[in-house]
């Protein structure tokens, strides 16, 4: 017996029982939860450390390569970075997946300690972490200048008015922060 057969004998039924399959599945790719990009949350720690006026290859010698060392021990990181300027120097540590944040922010932490006593003397202050997620980066960075305005009053005008109106916005609140920390660029 073929297994098409009772479907060409009863065409009726067959057309009914697609238009139940076609319907069904209209339905069900209603309540289909669709993401353009999914939901993952990248455990990154970011580690800053300062010394003034230290050139970029001081603070990769003195202040970066006793760190890294340190978060070289650290299990379960995948990846890290580092890159050093005048007078700063930024160490990013990406973990695996699977490991806890909050976790790796006490590592992290432990690590830093056990770095100091291989840190300059006259660091200031001690190295300092963020965690952050590389997923949260601004979709947009706003900047403004004027030929007649000055440089104070444009400031102002940004940090009463333009980050009030910002704030009220859903999901923009916790970027406004790092508008605080920005410092204001002079254009010549």
């Amino acid at each position: 017996m073929n297994i098409s057969a009772p479907f060409i004998k009863r065409p009726v039924g067959t057309t009914l029982l697609t238009l139940a399959l076609l319907l069904a599945g209209a339905l069900a790719f209603k309540y289909l939860p669709v993401a353009p990009l999914p939901q993952v949350e990248f455990p990154v720690i970011s580690v800053q450390a300062g010394l003034p006026g230290a050139s970029p290859e001081t603070m990769a010698s003195a202040v970066a390569t006793p760190l890294e060392r340190q978060f070289g021990r650290i299990a379960g990181i995948t990846q890290m970075t580092s890159s050093s300027q005048l007078g700063s120097t930024n160490v990013v540590l990406q973990f695996d997946l699977s490991r806890n944040i909050d976790a790796a922010g006490r590592d992290v932490q432990a690590a830093i300690n056990a770095a100091r006593g291989q840190l300059p003397a006259n660091l200031p202050n001690n190295p300092s972490y963020r965690k952050s997620n590389p997923a949260d980066a601004p979709v947009i960075i706003l900047a403004l200048t004027s030929d007649t305005i000055p440089l104070p009053k444009i400031y102002d005008v940004a940090d009463t008015v333009l980050a009030q109106k910002l704030a009220q916005m859903e999901g923009w609140g916790r970027y406004l922060w790092e508008a605080e920390r920005a410092r204001p660029c002079v254009r010549n």
